[in-house]
């Protein structure tokens, strides 16, 4: 099968499917007849002759192979000149082999039909041969044949008012489209502004009788078989408006001109477009980044816990919901740059430079402070958490001491300062001397907890607790009331010292009670005071710790009962001496005041509050518990995470430097990478919710990891950085390849040289291994033309030569850079013989914005020929590529 076979080709056979029957149709059959008529006749007058009557002229074969001799240019079999009947179908028989020989399939036309003179089979075949050499050849933008021919008409009519062509039949009845396809290639043969859609007559007559008298193209139908006529004939019509084509076939060729100024037009647009589009998004990254820093170095301490917190909450919500966008759009950035410098170079185009300050070091930097300060702001605010934990704590303790401090010295500075001594009886003044001794065991008992109150003051000052003012007031009070207490004590000790001697008797029953009692009540009160004391643990060895102290003070419960015992034995004793001797006691303790009541009643509470530490440590055991949980759940996740980040990092950068298969393959072979990669966010996810379990149970430390979600964040965010960047490098490497024409062995081979001098095997040469590797190519190198060819692969002078810039160099030294010579010669075909060409040419062949870009570019053209409104169009490539690609 010859190359007609394929798209074309069934065309052609579609075609042959036609319903001949349509023929019978006096309208179409008359259209037909008179255009194949004068088709064949434009052909067959090169040859000296022509037709009058289309299916007698052809019976004896003779005119029929001298017509496809003229349009094919090719010999036909000699034919046969006798007039027999045989010898017609013969020469007609030699025609339609012919015909077929040109991969057209004849469908129900016969030889014989033709040399007996059947129109309809006649008029099939000239319209077959029509198709094959007249329209099968039409190609415009990947159509061919009649939908070709279709386009072509539509893309030449489209900026022409009332034209809009859809068809072969009805689209062009109003004459419009004809005389719009005239104007648009000869603009001064019709003046279409005074033509009108209601007046078809003319405008057919007008198209049909300048095309015959200016472009050589002969009258095939008369307006009137239009006009009159509900639908004319596609096929017709299809070989009228060919006609039209191949005349204007010319003009094609500064079309194809004008498509590929338009090409190299708008990747430069494109170009422009993306460095806009770079300034824009960097800007805004940097004006987040410059707002955030602030916010995240900001350190001023709030006074509550709630606050706080707060503030904990507000930096969750950076972290979840602000911060990933803008790491992606860093991600975007970086790879829009290498895009449009890659697009750049294959443009021959200098490489782009961003603004001052809008580098993609400086937004890396940038990047870097911020990470600086996010990793600080946090660790400042876990830091002022725990400071206000321990501060709620310690200030609970203070106020729970003094209050029980002050309650303890209610009253006392005016019991000391009486003088009842001085009017008592003997009796009464050996029991005040008793008590008075047993206050100073009791005010020596209360020394310990007055220095803890005093250090707990202490610790709240250095630890900066906002209400510091009111606690030091607080504490000035005590301590000021106890240094007259102490005072006052020594003052009263003298004073009933003086009258000791005074003394012949006492109770000793009285006063053992008073001496057994008072440190049982201190002890009493101790307890109370241990027992409702809160406590703050973070591990569970903690709290086992603080449940073993609570075990050992209850089994000491036992021996103060006993003591407890022995002293409400006293108290029974002296009640049983007063009732037995009638003693005058007025029934109370002169040397205590605490009595069998209040010991009792103290005891109770002791007992009271003893299940209730019970329960409270079993809470807190089993929240240690739960944390021992997370902290555990958290770490078998993350101990698997985390290795898994570093291992596709390692397996990601072998792929990017090892040359397994083509890039194609490397490519695919990432992006399934990718979307594994991409696949393991839900299990970031579960790990970030399970830390977020962790912060909200305020759990500061994990010994079964060495990884933190910080660490868990940066591998991750790092991993998708680093395939986007890996992917949009292979792609990039493509793109070079196929511009370039760069075939896989020589790829092959420049990544076999870049492998073997980059010995630190980083992906990247420094300079120095680069300097070596171009020798070995045979460079003679001079420090001036290595720092010319530095200035190509590092324009942005990081001191790396990637494996894009390598390819994009070698390929620049070895490929055909004659972009600039094919616009040049495009311009040429549009300005055909002259040195300039006119603005109006470049409006008409150009969309008009392409166009005024071309004409903002060119200077006016100065030669003795010039005319009004010439430009040079040589201008044009200087501007666009610069002197040195000329």
């Amino acid at each position: 099968m010859d190359h007609y076979d394929g798209e074309d080709n069934d065309y052609m056979q579609q075609e042959d499917d036609w319903d001949r029957d349509l023929l019978l149709d006096p309208a179409w059959e008359k259209q037909q007849r008179k255009t194949f008529t004068a088709w064949c006749n434009s052909h067959l007058r090169k040859a000296g002759t022509q037709i009058e009557n289309i299916e007698e002229d052809f019976r004896d074969g003779l005119k029929l192979m001298l017509l496809l001799e003229v349009i094919s240019g090719e010999r036909l079999a000699k034919p046969e000149r006798g007039k027999m009947r045989v010898h017609k179908i013969s020469n007609v028989n030699k025609a339609l082999d012919f015909i077929a020989s040109k991969g057209v399939k004849l469908v129900s036309i016969g030889a014989e039909e033709i040399v007996d003179g059947n129109a309809k089979m006649t008029l099939g075949m000239i319209w077959t041969i029509i198709l094959r050499f007249a329209i099968q050849d039409i190609s415009v933008e990947e159509t061919s044949a009649k939908e070709g021919l279709l386009l072509w008409c539509q893309r030449k009519t489209a900026p022409y008012k009332n034209v809009n062509i859809q068809n072969f039949h009805i689209s062009w009845k109003d004459g419009l489209g004809f005389c719009a396809l005239i104007h648009r290639h000869r603009p001064e043969l019709i003046d279409y502004g005074k033509l009108r859609k209601d007046d078809p007559m003319t405008n057919l007559n007008t198209a049909f009788d300048v095309a015959e008298k200016y472009l050589d193209i002969p009258k095939m139908l008369d307006a009137e078989d239009i006009v009159g006529t509900a639908r004319p004939d596609e096929k017709a019509i299809m070989t009228y408006v060919s006609s039209f084509y191949h005349a204007f076939s010319g003009a094609q060729k500064a079309e194809t001109a004008a498509n590929r100024i338009c090409k190299v037009l708008a990747v430069n647009q494109e170009n422009e477009q993306l460095m806009e589009d770079y300034e824009k998004l960097a800007s805004d990254l940097l004006e987040w980044i410059r707002r955030t820093i602030p916010w995240l170095e900001n350190r001023t301490p709030e006074n509550t816990m709630q606050a706080m917190q707060q503030k904990l909450e507000d930096f969750r919500d950076y972290r979840r919901l602000h911060k990933p966008p803008k790491v992606q759009e860093k991600c975007q950035l970086e790879i829009n740059f290498n895009t449009l410098q890659t697009k750049l170079r294959l443009s021959n185009r200098p490489a782009f430079m961003p603004s001052e300050g809008k580098m993609v070091s400086d937004i890396s930097n940038a990047w870097g402070s911020l990470e600086g300060a996010e990793k600080g702001y946090e660790e400042w605010l876990l830091n002022e958490i725990r400071r206000l934990e321990r501060l709620d704590h310690l200030a609970e303790k203070f106020r729970q001491k003094a209050a029980i401090h002050e309650a303890w010295t209610e009253g006392k500075e005016e019991m000391l300062q009486k003088k009842d001594y001085e009017t008592a009886s003997l009796s009464e003044i050996k029991a005040l001397l008793k008590k008075h001794e047993a206050f100073e065991s009791d005010l020596a008992a209360h020394q310990d907890r007055v220095e803890q109150i005093a250090a707990i003051a202490q610790e709240l000052n250095e630890l900066d607790y906002y209400d510091s003012p009111s606690v030091n007031a607080r504490c000035q009070r005590i301590c000021d009331q106890w240094d007259a207490l102490g005072a006052l004590t020594q003052k009263r000790s003298e004073a009933l010292q003086r009258t000791e001697k005074l003394l012949e008797t006492i109770d000793q029953l009285y006063l053992e009670f008073a001496k057994r009692a008072a440190p049982f009540n201190n002890w009493m009160e101790g307890a109370m005071e241990d027992l409702q004391d809160t406590f703050i643990v973070h591990t569970i060895e903690e709290i086992q710790g603080l449940s073993t102290a609570h075990e050992q003070f209850k089994a000491t419960l036992p021996e103060a009962d006993k003591e407890r015992q022995a002293i409400l034995g006293i108290h029974n004793e002296i009640t049983k001496i007063v009732q037995t001797y009638h003693v005058n006691m007025a029934g109370t303790n002169p040397y205590t005041t605490i009595n069998p009541q209040e010991i009792n009643a103290k005891w109770d509470k002791v007992r009271q509050l003893v299940p209730q530490r019970d329960q409270a440590l079993i809470e807190e055991h089993t929240r240690q518990q739960n944390n021992e949980r997370l902290r555990k759940q958290f770490a078998n996740q993350a101990n698997v995470i985390g290795p898994w980040i570093q291992n596709k990092m390692e397996e990601i950068g072998r792929i990017s430097i090892e040359m397994h298969g083509t890039l194609e393959d490397q490519l695919t072979h990432l992006r399934q990478y990718e979307k594994s990669i991409v696949n393991y966010k839900p299990k970031i996810d579960q790990l970030e919710g399970d830390h977020q379990l962790i912060q909200e149970a305020l759990i500061f430390d994990n010994k079964h990891t060495n990884y933190t979600m910080e660490h868990i964040r940066v591998g991750w965010e790092q991993l998708l950085t680093t395939i986007a960047r890996t992917i949009n490098e292979i792609e990039n490497q493509i793109l070079t390849r196929d511009a370039k024409g760069i075939s896989q062995e020589q790829l092959n081979e420049f990544r076999a040289s870049f492998n073997h001098f980059d010995r630190k095997r980083t992906g990247m040469m420094d300079p120095e291994d680069f300097r070596t590797c171009l020798i070995s190519m045979g460079y003679n190198l001079g420090e001036a033309e290595f720092s010319r060819i530095m200035s190509i692969v590092d324009p942005n002078r990081l001191g790396v030569i990637t494996f894009q810039a390598f390819i994009d160099f070698m390929s620049r030294e070895t490929a055909d850079t004659d972009t600039a010579d094919q616009v040049m010669a495009s311009f040429k075909v549009l300005a055909g013989d002259k040195n300039y060409i006119l603005a109006d040419e470049l409006r008409r062949e150009l969309p008009p914005d392409q166009a005024e870009y071309c004409i903002a570019r060119m200077a006016p053209y100065n030669g003795p020929d010039a005319v009004p409104g010439a430009l040079d169009y040589m201008s044009f490539s200087t501007a666009l590529y610069g002197e040195s690609d000329l």
